[in-house]
């Protein structure tokens, strides 16, 4: 059965089991188009093994994950990201000793993998798509800059650029504003409500203020399963979601 046009992402009856205890258990998760989905939970909710049932780094036990009409829980990761899902963990993975224009650069397609990087040519193409993306991200000032030099902000809207340079249909970001200030938390819903417009993103995320600034919708995961869906007012209200949070 095909995807309804309007839905990116399917995840049904997806269960995994570690040892017998269920990190996951029968989850059922649909994401549209240009849809920016928040994921939230208390601790051990389920959230970031979501994230990596999604992109290959954990197998599921049952059910499937369709991305596209393309079933991703047999395929290995690289596939996964060939397929255009593009996933940002918690620490900022960058390469601290190159500069930033030369991150974005290794991480433009065209040069990735053995042969690309040996027949890779500075285009003029590739290095307008470079300060698009580096204007996006804020970074349009820090091009020479080395990325270890960067603050701990900077340094994750830096991979996000280096994500977005692959121009994934699906971009998942774990906690991006967690160790940020109140500015570049600012910024960083600005970016995300941007990119939004052009692709499909979920994001997980603690800080309700940051989610209600982003979230097209919000789901809520209680060990393992889907407690709750819907917008940031409904969800806040619901008051299985309440008890949850709040130990009633």
């Amino acid at each position: 059965m095909s995807l309804d046009k309007s839905i990116v992402l399917a995840i049904e009856d997806l269960t995994v089991s570690f040892d017998g205890f269920k990190a996951v258990d029968s989850l059922n998760l649909y994401v549209e188009r240009n849809e920016l989905r928040v994921i939230i939970g208390p601790n051990g909710a389920g959230k970031t093994t979501v994230l990596d049932l999604i992109c290959g780094k954990t197998r599921s036990t049952t059910g499937s994950i369709r991305f596209k009409d393309i079933e991703l829980t047999r395929l290995p990761e690289y596939r996964i990201v060939q397929a255009g899902v593009g996933r940002k963990f918690q620490t900022p993975s960058i390469y601290e000793n190159l500069s930033v224009y030369e991150n974005l650069e290794l991480s433009y397609p065209a040069g990735r993998g053995v042969m690309g990087c040996l027949t890779f040519k500075r285009t003029e193409t590739i290095r307008e798509r470079i300060r698009e993306i580096a204007s996006m991200i804020f970074l349009d000032d820090q091009m020479e800059t080395m990325a270890g030099l960067l603050s701990h902000g900077q340094k994750q809207w830096l991979e996000i650029g280096m994500l977005l340079i692959q121009d994934p249909e699906l971009l998942m970001l774990d906690e991006p504003v967690a160790g940020m200030s109140v500015s570049e938390r600012e910024k960083t819903a600005e970016l995300l409500n941007r990119i939004s417009a052009g692709r499909s993103v979920i994001v997980i995320e603690h800080d309700m203020e940051f989610v209600k600034r982003i979230a097209h919708k919000v789901t809520v995961l209680h060990q393992g399963k889907l407690l709750a869906e819907g917008n940031m007012e409904s969800v806040q209200h619901n008051p299985k979601v309440v008890e949850v949070y709040l130990g009633h």
